[in-house]
């Protein structure tokens, strides 16, 4: 797996003047997507990723990036969705989310990236109370951006860790379930 894109700006140096962020977009599913450039820690091509037993259907399982263990989710089960066919676009995104205990990388499946666009404020909406194929809850905005629609993420809110412990126990108490009623 060879790094495609690495961003390396601190967060204490901004990448965007007043009034305007930046954000990566990508596609899954056939919508276009994008996160804040600032989450992002680098895209990485999709290659092997080891299957973990016993976690909920949206973790794929997990990489070794540069000798640490990072999960990887498939976002589009974690939206509720079918998983997407892998293509030779499909890439890894490693995004930054805070934790208890600091910061955790943690790599998101999407179809291909797109671009990093510059959306000013004024161009950015709240998100809808109704109508999105996600939760609104994930979605932390909606850029115009050249006549279409943007769907931006709060990508802390997607991979919010006490969620996904919680529904990882919730997966793990369900195999065990699963295992003790199939041996009885």
């Amino acid at each position: 797996m060879g790094a495609l894109v690495k961003t390396t700006q601190a967060v204490d140096k901004p990448l965007v003047s007043h009034g305007s962020r930046q954000f990566l977009t990508f596609l899954l599913g056939g919508e276009m997507f994008a996160i804040d450039i600032l989450r992002i820690k680098e895209i990485i091509e999709y290659g092997q990723v080891t299957p973990v037993p016993m976690v909920p259907d949206f973790i794929r399982g997990v990489i070794n990036l540069r000798g640490s263990v990072v999960p990887v989710i498939y976002l589009s089960i974690r939206f509720g969705h079918a998983p997407t066919e892998t293509t030779r676009r499909t890439c890894i995104v490693i995004v930054e989310v805070e934790c208890e205990g600091g910061k955790l990388d943690i790599g998101i499946i999407v179809d291909s990236v797109s671009e990093v666009l510059e959306i000013p404020d004024s161009e950015i909406e709240p998100p809808p109370s109704f109508g999105a194929k996600i939760r609104a809850d994930f979605i932390d905005g909606m850029g115009k951006v050249d006549g279409r629609f943007v769907i931006l993420l709060d990508i802390a809110r997607v991979l919010s860790l006490d969620e996904l412990t919680m529904l990882t126990a919730m997966g793990t108490e369900k195999g065990t379930a699963v295992e003790a009623a199939g041996a009885a």
